[in-house]
């Protein structure tokens, strides 16, 4: 008799993922994970107390990868773009991560200055300050108003069986951004 297979955390998180990712995050539940990795409920459970662990386990990696997907630059003149651009087209190839990642209310209660000034955005706003020529303060403001256009663009193709058009979507990210670098009124606070 061949031994059984032993289930870990990784191999329990990396299935919720797929779950997450091939039917959406209703439809995750220790059956779905238990039916991914070919076993039964009882070692989907043991390694994880809750079904909500598991799922903050997936949303590490499913963010990690979402990170990893728009930082990506593929030879484009302008940082900033080329990341608003894959943020869109992340909506667009990944609808059931996106919608998970960012239609979960995983930022309830929280304001857009929290958003803001999370940590995993420090490198974006760097790239952001950089492709700018400007500082950390004036990057974070300048990248709500952006990332909020790019957002909407990307929530249309995750939510919707919308074509998508990478040309038309630069020349709408194209106009927020050089439209705000032009008019410097980048300051939500009114300076």
């Amino acid at each position: 008799m061949a031994p059984k297979v032993k289930i870990t955390k990784e191999m329990v998180a990396d299935a919720a993922v797929a779950v997450i990712r091939e039917r959406g995050h209703e439809n995750l539940n220790a059956r779905s994970i238990s039916e991914y990795l070919g076993c039964s409920t009882q070692p989907v459970l043991y390694t994880f107390k809750t079904v909500d662990e598991i799922r903050e386990a997936a949303y590490e990696i499913a963010d990690s990868y979402h990170t990893e997907f728009i930082m990506s630059k593929e030879n484009d003149s302008n940082p900033m773009l080329a990341l608003g651009l894959n943020y869109v087209r992340f909506g667009y190839e990944e609808k059931n991560l996106f919608r998970f990642l960012f239609q979960t209310d995983k930022f309830g209660g929280k304001d857009m200055d929290a958003v803001l000034n999370a940590p995993e955005l420090s490198g974006i706003m760097e790239v952001m300050a950089g492709g700018l020529k400007t500082d950390i303060v004036q990057a974070r403001e300048m990248f709500l108003t952006f990332f909020c256009v790019a957002h909407g663009l990307a929530s249309l193709l995750a939510n919707n069986s919308m074509k998508y058009d990478e040309e038309q979507s630069r020349i709408m990210l194209e106009n927020v951004f050089f439209g705000m670098a032009a008019s410097g009124k980048v300051s939500r606070k009114g300076k």
